[in-house]
Formats: C-alpha cells, sequence, structure tokens
C-alpha cells in the first residue's frame, strides 16, 4: 500500500512504457539519497525518511514524464512543496517526508522550472536522479 498523497488516484495514469506513478515511486525509492536531498535538509535525510528534500527534483522529473502541472504548496519556513497535477489528478510522491501532517493542495501557484533550475545545485540533483532514473529504466 502506497502512503504518497494521491497514490489511490493516480493508477490511471500511465506512460509509454506502461508505467503508474507508484511504479516510479517504487523505482525512485532505491535511488533517492543524501545526495538528491536538498542541501539544507541533508543533516536529517535518512533511508527512513527517503522522501525528505526531494520533492521539486521529483516533480519535475514526473512533469517530463506526465506532463501537466508542478504545483506548489507554500511551506511554514517561506519555502515551497511541490507535487503533480496531471488531467486533474494530484499526486505527490513526496509528501510522505510530512508524516502524518495533512496539506492543503487547494489553490496553488504553479511553478516555474526555469526558475527552480536557476539554482544551479537543484539543477544538478534533477540531472543526477534523472540520469539514475532512466539508468534503471533501460536496464528492464
Amino acid at each position: 500500500m502506497y502512503k504518497f498523497y494521491g497514490a489511490d488516484n493516480c493508477e490511471s495514469l500511465k506512460d509509454d512504457r506502461g508505467l503508474t506513478p507508484c511504479d516510479y515511486y517504487d523505482i525512485l525509492s532505491g535511488i533517492w539519497c543524501e545526495f538528491t536531498c536538498t542541501p539544507s535538509m541533508r543533516k536529517d535525510w535518512s533511508a527512513a525518511n527517503k522522501t525528505l528534500g526531494q520533492c521539486s527534483i521529483t516533480a519535475f522529473l514526473m512533469q517530463d514524464i506526465y506532463g501537466g502541472k508542478v504545483l506548489g504548496i507554500r511551506t511554514e519556513n517561506g519555502g515551497c512543496h511541490c507535487f503533480n497535477l496531471v488531467g486533474g489528478i494530484v499526486f505527490d510522491l513526496t509528501s510522505e517526508q510530512f508524516g502524518s501532517r495533512i496539506l492543503d493542495y487547494e489553490d496553488c501557484s504553479e511553478q516555474a522550472r526555469d526558475i527552480h533550475f536557476a539554482n544551479s545545485v537543484k539543477r544538478e540533483r534533477y540531472e543526477y536522479l534523472k540520469a539514475c532514473l532512466f539508468e534503471v529504466l533501460e536496464k528492464d
């Protein structure tokens, strides 16, 4: 059973390989690591909380695969938590990092890739995550 937000509603989303966001969650669970975590959260990253600090790079990677929009929820510390909206279906592969806290996915602003990736460290993390994902996919 998947615990990420939207898992129950995203089974109808399939990419050209026939993979769903749940399939990508399984694959990414073996890739997310301290390096792919945002630097400000790395000290708190662990295999037990593997989705911590992975939101924007994961959401933009899912946008590459499924299209749709990357939306953002303002966080208490002034940051932004990113998730996906595809064909009316909302899913957030990294929502588990918030534990039992339920986020408000309504009325969120669209996130611009060029603004997020103006940060060279974030772009490098995204490129690394993407390369690792496609390496796994090519093996199958």
